[in-house]
């Protein structure tokens, strides 16, 4: 199921940096160095971007980032401050498991994984990286989990049947 994308207009938009890397590029001329960053945005509300800026220099690089994470916004169901169900998911090499959690949890969970369920708006949830930790593809896998929550009201609407059904079927 594919999730519908969101526009960032009247949205007021939070930018986490995730990572930076310095990349050089050696030529018969010396090095040329450059810079990427990895951007996560979020109105904490429940709906979250991420993207990636090349430049050569820093601060640029975080611009282009936070403005290709704006082109790349999805709408996350939250539900009392916490996801509706468990989601394992999959990117590359990076897996990435996430659960509900009781309230006054917190967010259990590391580096970049962190930065997108903070930004998504998350407060409570129980999360564990497996696998690669190189943040673009932990930060696309935790995306990809997030984009495929579903809350309850989209799966009776999905199944054609009453909430009733969903939840004592």
């Amino acid at each position: 199921m594919k999730k519908e994308r969101t526009t960032s207009t009247d949205l007021e938009l939070k930018d986490r940096v995730v990572g930076i890397q310095r990349v050089t590029k050696v030529t018969k001329g010396g090095r040329t160095f450059t810079f990427s960053a990895i951007v996560v945005v979020g109105d904490e509300h429940g709906v979250v971007g991420h993207g990636l800026g090349k430049a050569k220099e820093v601060t640029e690089a975080i611009a282009k980032g936070v403005e290709d994470a704006k082109k790349n916004l999805i709408r996350v169901p939250i539900i009392n401050d916490t996801i509706p169900h468990a989601q394992e998911s999959k990117y590359s090499g990076a897996l990435v498991f996430m659960k509900p959690a009781s309230p006054g949890t917190g967010v259990i969970a590391g580096g970049a994984m962190r930065a997108v369920l903070e930004s998504v708006g998350v407060k409570n949830v129980l999360g564990k990286s497996k696998g690669s930790s190189n943040p673009h593809n932990v930060v696309k896998a935790t995306m990809l989990a997030l984009s495929e929550m579903r809350d309850a009201l989209a799966v009776s609407a999905q199944r054609g049947v009453s909430m009733d059904t969903v939840f004592n079927g």
